[in-house]
């Protein structure tokens, strides 16, 4: 969804749980149906790769080939790390139930620390027109995106926040 293609909308929140939770499915179908009939450890990593060629084809040439988003605006996760745990626990396992529950685990846990590295100049503080804001947020304010809903954008400003830092409703 748009967790995954906007830079500004890869939050701490939604993204870093509803990315993982969603994309596990086909690594684990193809990864089972490979183990199970092959023998071949490999499958998520597999099913990883092409999804993300895949990916990466789609943002090039409809972000930046159509619209001409900057890539660094659009670019996918990164799922390699995860899928490569996912077939490691279960080559040392050889247990669909431990893949499942250790290898799920893993899978979700080292989404966000895998991806660290691409969102981090992302997130870099930096002072615009009197307010603080991040350096996703100014590319979200300058590549206006049609049909995106900006009430979403605007929750997490201070006067709609809790107090145990969670947004009021």
């Amino acid at each position: 969804g748009d967790w995954d293609f906007w830079s500004d909308w890869k939050d701490r929140r939604l993204w870093v749980t509803v990315t993982p939770i969603v994309l596990i499915t086909f690594p684990a179908a193809v990864q089972a149906v490979l183990w199970e009939r092959f023998r071949l450890p490999f499958g998520a990593t597999i099913v990883i790769l092409g999804l993300l060629l895949g990916e990466w084809v789609n943002r090039y040439f409809n972000f930046w080939g159509w619209t001409y988003f900057p890539i660094n605006f659009v670019f996918p996760a990164s799922l390699i790390p995860g899928a490569i745990l996912l077939d490691v626990v279960l080559v040392l396992s050889g247990s669909y139930l431990f893949t499942a529950v250790i290898g799920g685990m893993a899978w979700g846990l080292v989404f966000y620390p895998g991806n660290w590295p691409i969102i981090a100049p992302l997130h870099v503080p930096v002072e615009y027109n009197g307010m603080l804001m991040s350096v996703a947020d100014i590319q979200g304010y300058h590549y206006v995106r049609t049909g995106t809903p900006e009430y979403i954008r605007m929750v997490e400003k201070g006067p709609l926040r809790t107090f145990g830092k969670d947004v009021a409703p």
